[in-house]
């Protein structure tokens, strides 16, 4: 088991929370690989705590896609396959361009605005070397979008859809070839919204999940 990933304890998250924050960093960061076997008893002695917080945040990761359970072998990091991407990124964009076209009708000046801000944070993230606050900054120009729908069982949706996301988003970010392609995508959405255009926004949230799809499969394809 890899012994770089550490505890980070933190005050104002109950404890089953902070393990399960540690582990799902760790898989993301690949400091837990795909198809490493999550063993309860060793996990809790290297970070320190009881067998049931590490249970607890098993379980989570398992509804998140991040982790497997298989029969008589225990948990173990899910590989990221081609299949699994498809089918979220197929479930992504339907509703991605729904939000979009719902936001057309609803989006406030001020939100506009608070668009541009993220797109920039989105910008000055990209040129530093933590994918993971790249992640968070691409989730936040997204979740703007979100907000703007006014729908909240869309939001709901989308939020849970948001953690079956997370990793392909790292895979995809990690291709520091594709960041050009990202902020012109971005920059697209951002002047359909602007405009109210349903037609333009829907194409331009088409377009960045589409290229996104082939990225990473081209991405895992590679690997094999």
């Amino acid at each position: 088991m890899n012994e770089n990933f550490h505890i980070d304890m933190n005050e104002y998250l109950p404890l089953r929370d902070v393990v399960f924050n540690t582990l799902r960093n760790a898989i993301l960061k690949g400091e837990l690989k795909p198809g490493e076997r999550l063993m309860e008893i060793q996990l809790a002695q290297r970070l320190g705590v009881s067998r049931t917080p590490v249970r607890e945040a098993i379980r989570k990761l398992e509804l998140e896609g991040l982790v497997l359970m298989i029969p008589r072998k225990g948990a173990e990091v899910a590989q990221i396959t081609i299949r699994d991407l498809e089918d979220v990124l197929e479930v992504r964009c339907a509703l991605e361009e729904l939000a979009v076209k719902d936001a057309c009708d609803h989006i406030t000046d001020e939100q506009l605005i608070e668009l541009k801000k993220a797109a920039n944070d989105f910008k000055r993230s990209l040129d530093g070397s933590d994918i993971i606050d790249c992640v968070k900054a691409d989730m936040h120009f997204h979740e703007i979008i979100y907000d703007a729908t006014n729908n909240r069982r869309l939001l709901q949706i989308l939020s849970n859809l948001r953690e079956q996301m997370y990793r392909y988003r790292m895979e995809y970010l990690k291709d520091r070839s594709m960041h050009k392609n990202l902020l012109e995508e971005h920059d697209a959405i951002r002047r359909a919204l602007k405009k109210h255009d349903k037609e333009k926004a829907g194409n331009a949230i088409h377009t960045h999940i589409e290229n996104q799809k082939e990225s990473i499969i081209n991405s895992l394809r590679e690997k094999e």
